[in-house]
């Protein structure tokens, strides 16, 4: 179990690793994007960490719900609605919740999943974040329901993560700005799918 004071930790870890990937982010952004996506996920978790110190520790979702409204306000283009929606819908999953376990992180990746899907009318297999949240959530999930330990869980939802950003590669891009590239697109990783894996990895290695 987890509570509040170290949901908050695991949000200043995840600020401080895409500080540090913001000008990796935007490079592979600006092979077939904008080339603002570091910059833009870095500026919008600045804007949570700002956001959430004040916060009361008791209530998660509160600080998870908080943390997608500062994403939303905060964040540039098409990732700021999609992460900020993820992590509205991910607080739904855990309401008024004050410790939190692995069952409850699975179904905030569940929540989280559906809410991308809606928000950008998206699927797995186009070239977008979905491709690494996707694998993480089923592959977590059919951990969990072998009742396997909760690091496990966490390693297979982190390693399922690192293999879908890395099938971006082979993907022709068909949803944004790199669909315009069509075949071109082939080749390379997908930023979304990168700073996606990027917080799921630093959530199983915090927790």
């Amino acid at each position: 179990m987890i509570n509040g004071i170290k949901v908050k930790e695991i949000l200043n870890k995840i600020d401080f690793v895409l500080a540090e990937n913001k000008l990796f982010l935007s490079e592979l952004d600006a092979a077939i994007g904008d080339g603002d996506h570091g910059l833009n996920m870095n500026k919008g978790f600045n804007a949570v960490v700002e956001k959430i110190k004040t916060l009361p520790d008791e209530d998660i979702s509160n600080i998870i719900k908080a943390s997608g409204m500062a994403l939303v306000s905060n964040v540039g283009g098409a990732a700021g609605p999609l992460y900020g929606t993820a992590f509205m819908k991910a607080s739904m999953a855990i309401a008024k919740k004050t410790e939190i376990d692995i069952n409850d992180f699975i179904n905030m990746l569940e929540a989280a999943l559906e809410g991308i899907k809606m928000r950008g009318k998206g699927v797995f297999g186009e070239k977008t974040m979905i491709d690494s949240l996707e694998p993480a959530f089923i592959e977590g999930r059919k951990a969990l329901e072998k009742n396997s330990e909760a690091k496990e869980v966490l390693n297979i939802i982190k390693n399922s993560a690192e293999n879908g950003m890395n099938e971006t590669k082979k993907i022709i891009a068909t949803k944004g700005r790199a669909s315009y590239l069509g075949e071109r697109s082939i080749g390379h990783q997908d930023a979304g799918s990168t700073s996606m894996y990027l917080i799921l990895k630093t959530i199983a290695e915090e927790i």
